[in-house]
């Protein structure tokens, strides 16, 4: 084989990935406040609607009020202390305005979806900064260190570790430092740091990673970089350096919000105070000014949004795409180019058995070579070995029982079948390809043939590909950490022109901002941990879930739950036609605000009018928004 075959009888781990550090929903004061006033929202509802006295539900309501606005309300205030006013503190004035009016309930609501959307907001915030956190854990936290002077080794912590300095690295261990093998064969688990679907060979010279795996041989490795300049250490100093410099993502009417909010308290004001200049009675002036409040609040604008963005979001997760908030559903329908992941993204991440070749005169078929390949390599973990063990299986071949198991650290197994000797591995003539990676199979040290494995690619990978390019009107980009061979096979089979392989999670990074430099919008795709740097710099990400780390699931703006990758640009079109309703729906508030504010201005609005129009507006752009949950939206989703 291309690497140690571990004879452990612990399956070992394909992949390293960060242990979850997930905070708790009620740990933030955000999610606590929002309960608070949405339980005391809940039970003054059915009380006030059933005519309840006021002294029942009034109280009730006001625990809603307080529990829900004061924090928006405290932030509003120190934004206008810094001379900025936003939506927020109007939404706020706009409640109480409407309960100073006797329209509690529409307060009261109104503050439940404001307090309710921070805390989702701050819950978003806090679990993808405890992944960042998390991603650390996969670096040990001590090393064997072993002195020049060739005294005894010692045991030291990782961040003591200085470049020169030598470490013993024993099977089985993650490697605690960046540096280069001086001593000893073995094979590392690298997937975090390059992708590659399989554990690389790993001899004097070759480069290691910290946080990989090692397999069963043992190394001596020179550090290269000092711990906290480490490709792991870079990553999450990418994702965070990522998070903090993309563009504040908003949606499309909170970018108009500062000047909307100035403008609608200007003109209350003025609506109030000159008419009662000229002498008009206070308290119909008062009354003029509440009902311009409430007819020109932002209520049904903010609903013209939401709807079809949170309907888009429902029906997406019913079909396996969990999009993660308003915002992230808005700008996936922006996207116009798509970056792509290989390995567990374009391919399912694991290796299959392609080809057997037993040559001519070896005594054998196909199904006797690959049985006698699978008996060596049954007390195996490694992912070559189990998928040569699961080839035969599928073929419903005999194992036979093997005896003087061992190991052949960088080269593959050893052992004795039916009396006589077996090895599978790969010598200098046999290795990668396009195809795969080919192993030899040796009786009593003679050749009896080949087998060749392969990752395999997902069965709707072309399929997906070619949407995506219908879809967006370019062609995708490949960005692997594979090798050039593997991700041009790949691309082929998939329709891809531009490939970009052996690529680490920074140079990944580098190629989405080149691509937005150029003016794209990207969506990029991916799954492990060395996406995750890739995916926050994106314009728009969207992590496989199945098999994908935390740190990717956490820092993605969408999972796809089912790895299905039709999902993703179906899901792109919904959000175009989540953007067209969206439209939509601003016209329709939009005239009716005019039409309501100018009858409010040049007329005599009554209050219940007012009430009934600005609420009737919000209704007709909600129901409008809940087109999109309905199936037909998913089904000319994916047949567009």
């Amino acid at each position: 084989m291309s690497a140690t075959l571990a004879p452990s009888p612990a399956r070992r781990p394909s992949a390293p990935t960060a242990p979850r550090r997930r905070t708790r929903v009620l740990a933030l004061p955000e999610a606590r406040w929002a309960l608070v006033s949405t339980v005391a929202f809940l039970l003054a509802l059915p009380l006030d609607l059933a005519g309840a006295s006021a002294w029942l539900h009034g109280p009730l309501y006001a625990v809603a009020y307080a529990a829900g606005g004061w924090e928006p309300a405290l932030e509003g205030l120190r934004a206008l202390r810094e001379k900025s006013l936003d939506v927020d503190l109007l939404m706020i004035v706009a409640a109480l305005g409407a309960a100073s009016i006797g329209q509690v309930l529409d307060g009261a609501l109104l503050i439940v979806i404001f307090a309710t959307s921070g805390a989702l907001e701050a819950l978003a915030t806090a679990r993808t900064a405890d992944s960042v956190r998390g991603l650390l854990d996969l670096a040990p936290t001590t090393a064997t260190r072993l002195p020049a002077d060739g005294s005894a080794e010692e045991t030291v912590p990782t961040g003591e570790l200085a470049v020169g300095d030598v470490v013993l690295v024993r099977p089985g261990e993650r490697i605690g430092a960046d540096g280069r093998v001086l001593e000893g064969e073995s094979e590392a688990d690298q997937a975090t740091i390059t992708g590659e679907p399989l554990p690389v060979p790993k001899s004097p010279g070759d480069e290691v990673f910290a946080g990989t795996l090692n397999g069963t041989g043992a190394l001596r490795v020179r550090v290269a970089r000092d711990p906290a300049d480490s490709v792991i250490a870079r990553i999450v100093s990418l994702v965070e350096e990522a998070s903090r410099t993309k563009a504040p993502t908003q949606l499309f009417i909170e970018k108009v919000e500062q000047r909307y909010a100035v403008g609608v308290v200007v003109a209350t004001l003025a609506v109030f105070g000159v008419p009662l200049a000229f002498g008009e009675d206070l308290t119909a002036a008062l009354l003029r000014a509440m009902t311009f409040m409430i007819v020109a609040s932002p209520c049904a604008v903010v609903l013209a949004t939401m709807p079809p963005l949170l309907s888009a979001i429902a029906n997406a997760g019913r079909h396996g795409v969990l999009v993660k908030s308003a915002v992230a559903m808005e700008r996936l329908g922006e996207i116009d180019v798509a970056a792509l992941d290989k390995t567990g993204t374009l391919t399912e991440g694991m290796p299959e058995v392609v080809a057997v070749r037993p040559p001519p005169g070896s005594g054998l078929d196909e199904d006797g070579l690959l049985a006698l390949a699978a008996s060596a390599e049954h007390r195996s973990e490694h992912p070559l070995a189990r998928a040569v063990v699961a080839a035969a299986g599928a073929r419903g071949l005999r194992v036979a029982a093997a005896e003087a198991f061992v190991a052949l650290p960088g080269r593959g197994v050893r052992a004795t079948v039916e009396g006589r000797v077996v090895t599978v591995g790969r010598p200098g003539e046999h290795g990668e390809s396009a195809n795969g990676t080919t192993v030899l199979v040796e009786r009593d040290g003679a050749a009896v043939g080949t087998l060749t494995l392969a990752d395999r690619l997902r069965h709707d990978a072309p399929a997906a590909v070619s949407a995506l390019t219908a879809v967006t009107g370019a062609s995708p980009v490949l960005l692997t950490g594979d090798n050039a061979r593997a991700a041009a096979q790949v691309a082929s089979d998939t329709g891809i022109a531009d490939v970009r392989a052996g690529l680490l999670p920074q140079d990944k990074v580098a190629a989405v901002r080149e691509l937005q430099d150029g003016g794209a919008k990207v969506l990029f795709v991916g799954d492990g941990v060395n996406d995750a740097p890739a995916l926050a710099a994106a314009h728009s990400g969207v992590a496989m879930g199945r098999a994908g780390s935390d740190l990717a699931l956490e820092t993605a703006d969408a999972v796809v739950v089912r790895d299905e990758l039709g999902a993703i640009p179906a899901v792109v079109r919904l959000s175009r036609a989540a953007r067209r309703l969206v439209v939509q729906n601003l016209v329709i508030a939009g005239v009716c605000i005019a039409v309501l504010v100018v009858w409010d201005l040049v007329g005599h609005l009554p209050l219940p009018l007012g009430v009934a129009g600005h609420e009737g507006s919000t209704v007709v752009v909600g129901l409008n928004g809940l087109r999109l949950l309905r199936e037909g939206a998913w089904l000319r989703a994916t047949r567009a």
